[in-house]
């Protein structure tokens, strides 16, 4: 792998990842100096300032629709704008808790992001608020522990034209969902468990079973009600919550819908046509009920 960087206040500024591989992992320094930034249009399919320092020999560089995943050090403070611009395939991007900085048009037209992962505990404070602040369609961040699912949502305004007046709105609850981290920055649980029950009102199925096992699978800081709410849902959807995890192959999901006792035998049908054997398995290998033993006070 190769970088093309320059200087800056703070470390090293990376313009450019060169070499063959579509999930990149940038490393934490450059002859010496720890990287802290990624420069405008990065990973787009821009030209690159003239005069950059090189480091490697590499010439292909890692950009635009050939981006699938990037890995970026502990040490990166700041995302400068338009970094990502135009990396449609990009569909996860790893991090540490350190991000400080966003610049604007961060993720435009990355359609296929879902994930951001995150280095750190699930109640360090992050810099999880402000990347969220920049996608507004659906995504999923995961801490070590802890798997959150935001919906999409839409903001736009209505102009009111003989007075020149405009009004803000915005729908949906994924909006809501990702005002919910403390002062510190770190992810308030309660509150966003608090939202589902809005979120119940206007949210598709897909989404609410996604945000069910999300918090279910994985459930860190998460409350006795809360836990009830999630699984009466998914004991009402039963068919979506299965679709859903063997469609995403999540093992892990589909052992906790068995474990509740859903009927599986139309999810198995599905399993079976989706070709995931290791799925269908668990479906069919279901513990059964234990055999009732007797003692002389039954006769």
């Amino acid at each position: 792998m190769s970088i093309i960087w320059e200087p800056c206040a703070a470390g090293a500024r990376v313009l450019r990842v060169l070499g063959d591989s579509p999930c990149p992992a940038v490393p934490e320094t450059v002859e010496g100096l720890p990287v802290t930034e990624i420069g405008p249009y990065c990973f787009a399919d821009k030209p690159v300032k003239a005069g950059a320092r090189r480091s490697g020999a590499d010439t292909h560089e890692i950009t635009g629709n050939f981006v699938e995943e990037v890995t970026l050090p502990d040490t990166v403070r700041t995302l400068h704008s338009a970094a990502f611009y135009n990396c449609r395939r990009l569909r996860r991007l790893s991090l540490g808790a350190g991000v400080e900085g966003l610049g604007s048009d961060l993720f435009t037209n990355c359609r296929s992001l879902a994930r951001l992962c995150l280095r750190a505990a699930p109640d360090a404070p992050t810099g999880l608020k402000k990347l969220l602040g920049a996608i507004s369609a659906d995504i999923t961040a995961e801490f070590d522990g802890a798997r959150l699912f935001y919906p999409e949502y839409s903001e736009f305004l209505d102009e009111n034209t003989p007075a020149h007046i405009f009004n803000h709105n915005i729908e949906g609850e994924g909006y809501r969902m990702r005002q919910c981290f403390t002062a510190a920055g770190a992810v308030d649980y309660a509150a966003f468990d608090a939202s589902f029950a809005q979120a119940c009102v206007g949210e598709g199925e897909g989404a609410l079973c996604r945000l069910a096992l999300g918090r279910l699978v994985l459930p860190f800081a998460l409350g006795g009600q809360a836990r009830a709410d999630y699984e009466f849902y998914l004991r009402a959807h039963p068919a979506a919550a299965f679709r859903l995890a063997i469609d995403t192959r999540d093992e892990a999901a589909l052992r906790l819908l068995v474990g509740l006792g859903l009927p599986t035998a139309e999810a198995a049908a599905y399993c079976a046509r989706a070709g995931w054997s290791a799925g269908a398995a668990i479906l069919l290998g279901r513990a059964k009920r234990a055999k009732k033993s007797y003692s002389f006070d039954d006769l």
